[in-house]
């Protein structure tokens, strides 16, 4: 059964790493120009070297994000970019600008593209487009629902992707001015200031009697932002309906957030393909994405248009039920002890959760706790501070440790 390829989002090279072992089949990222995600900590030409070598080592692909709308002072500089993508052996580029794309084509044609979702893809004459123009993939536009996916993927034999976790911006497949508008920075050339996820009131003067129903706590009101987006149920109508590639938005989420919703994904998936008839969304799977930072859950306009509840809630704010403490690099099966950078201070006493790759769960009190001198502490208080801790079972590296916070209403 052909079931379609896991996509993750990678940051930096620790995500990247963090991706792949928890189950990513491809992974995709910036440079530190010319991609929509200006504030992820992104790679540099050395760095993405070392990530392709990772990931091709493992089995997993790397794409690109060259998706800016390129300005004119743009096109100097990219065509010695794409060469030298192609030299570390990316595995494709992701563009959104008719002008990159025939620069991809006179400068590295050998390359591959992937159309980014910020080219509004929202119909089969434009999918059938843009396979005439030769790209390798086209990433869809968030607005489509079921039935439109399947229209497009019978008219066309392009390769298709679609996103299936993670934030959603309020603008049109990502594209904002509102940002450029309020704070000088341009979304669309990466910089974006989520000035979407502000708070703001609502007022029209000269219309009496007509309301837009607000709700709100002593927090105030989020009008202008989106739930985030959840498709884990749907798998099995994203595989019938011939989707390639399942992709989690989060270049500039943690690298909990990313092992985290990949392991979920990679294990329904799994699942899936092990025996579709009786796949079922399994509750630990919704309990571990509920353990990432996120805001509520919607599946977004893919089941048909979103409920006004899906936008503008009070609860459209982030929820951070786990706090990420440390992410263990070595194991010492001899003497049961890991090496945990920390990330989050944790102390004596606490009840820490460690997510395995894999995706097994099991927690435990923190008893033994050591500096790099083996001598006792009672805390790991200082950021990547690096300890050992006393474990009641063998342990990986790269598997993740956090802890469950308390809230009162």
């Amino acid at each position: 059964m052909d079931i379609p390829e896991l996509l993750a989002p990678a940051g930096d090279l620790e995500k990247l790493k963090a991706a792949v072992v928890f189950g990513a089949d491809a992974v995709y990222l910036g440079g530190k120009q010319f991609s929509l995600r200006e504030r992820a900590g992104n790679f540099t030409l050395e760095e993405l070297a070392a990530g392709v070598e990772f990931a091709h080592a493992r089995g997993v692909k790397v794409y690109v994000a060259v998706n800016i709308f390129a300005r004119n002072r743009d096109l100097d500089d990219l065509p010695t970019y794409l060469k030298q993508l192609e030299r570390i052996g990316v595995d494709a580029v992701i563009v959104s600008d008719p002008g990159v794309l025939t620069l991809v084509r006179e400068t590295t044609p050998g390359l591959p593209v992937h159309l980014s979702t910020q080219s509004n893809t929202t119909n089969w004459k434009a999918a059938r487009f843009w396979q005439e123009q030769g790209v390798s993939r086209i990433i869809l536009a968030r607005e489509l629902g079921l039935e439109e996916i399947r229209e497009i993927r019978r008219q066309v034999t392009v390769p298709l992707e679609i996103f299936v976790h993670g934030a959603m911006c309020i603008s049109y497949s990502g594209r904002c001015l509102l940002s450029s508008y309020m704070t000088g920075r341009d979304a669309n050339r990466g910089d974006c200031a989520q000035a979407c996820r502000w708070r703001y009131a609502l007022v029209e003067e000269k219309r009496p009697g007509e309301y837009f129903p607000l709700e709100e706590d002593s927090r105030g009101t989020y009008i202008l932002s989106s739930r985030d987006l959840c498709l884990l149920e749907y798998i099995p109508q994203l595989v019938e309906a011939g989707i390639n590639s399942l992709k989690i938005e989060g270049r500039v989420k943690s690298i909990h957030y990313v092992a985290t919703v990949v392991s979920v994904y990679r294990q329904a998936l799994d699942a899936y393909r092990a025996d579709p008839g009786r796949f079922r969304v399994r509750k630990r799977w919704l309990e571990e994405l509920g353990k990432v930072s996120h805001r509520e859950y919607t599946t977004g306009f893919f089941a048909g248009p979103p409920v006004r509840a899906a936008q503008g809630a009070v609860d459209s704010i982030y929820l951070r039920p786990y706090t990420f403490t440390g992410v263990v690099r070595e194991y010492d099966p001899a003497r049961g002890l890991a090496l945990v950078e920390q990330r989050n201070r944790f102390a004596r006493g606490e009840v820490l959760e460690v997510l395995l790759p894999g995706g097994e769960t099991f927690s435990f009190t923190v008893t033994g706790l050591y500096d790099e001198n083996m001598d006792p502490v009672d805390a790991a208080p200082h950021p990547r501070q690096r300890v050992f801790l006393s474990l009641p079972r063998p342990v990986l590296p790269w598997s993740l440790l956090r802890r469950r916070e308390e809230y009162k209403d």
